[in-house]
């Protein structure tokens, strides 16, 4: 009864693992591919899904205000100088200069834009280890 035990398993440990015996491949679904680890890992994806939604709101939105003077149309609104401003009334200013040269209204996107910077973070607090990670790293 033993033996068979011993014949049918094939662990890390095991004699027939040291002699290079194949490993057996884990079951996988035909459409599913194999996520990068490291990336989940290293970056809070929600935070980082919400942050490319954010970006994409605000292209869309410049493409609106500029339709027809895209030349006029601001390179970039960067989320991270906003982030570090510490009023919404800072960030407004901020916003309306980068704006100065649209002639539509801005009042509705600034007012948006506010609300959505709200609860992002900037992207070095993305980077960082999780409480969890750190826990793991520290006991490393």
């Amino acid at each position: 009864m033993a033996a068979n035990r011993v014949g049918r398993r094939l662990g890390r440990g095991s004699p027939a693992r040291a002699l290079g015996a194949p490993r057996p491949e884990p079951a996988r679904s035909p459409g599913l591919q194999r996520r990068h680890a490291r990336v989940t890992v290293k970056y809070n994806r929600r935070e980082l899904q919400r942050r490319l939604d954010t970006e994409k709101w605000i292209d869309g939105c410049l493409e609106e205000l500029y339709r027809g003077r895209e030349a006029e149309m601001p390179d970039e609104v960067n989320i991270d100088e906003l982030l570090e401003l510490d009023t919404d009334e800072e960030r407004a200013r901020k916003l309306q200069g980068i704006l100065r040269s649209c002639g539509n209204s801005t009042e509705d996107f600034v007012r948006e834009l506010l609300l959505k910077l709200r609860g992002l973070q900037k992207q070095q607090a993305l980077q960082q280890p999780s409480p969890d990670e750190q826990e793991l790293q520290d006991h490393a």
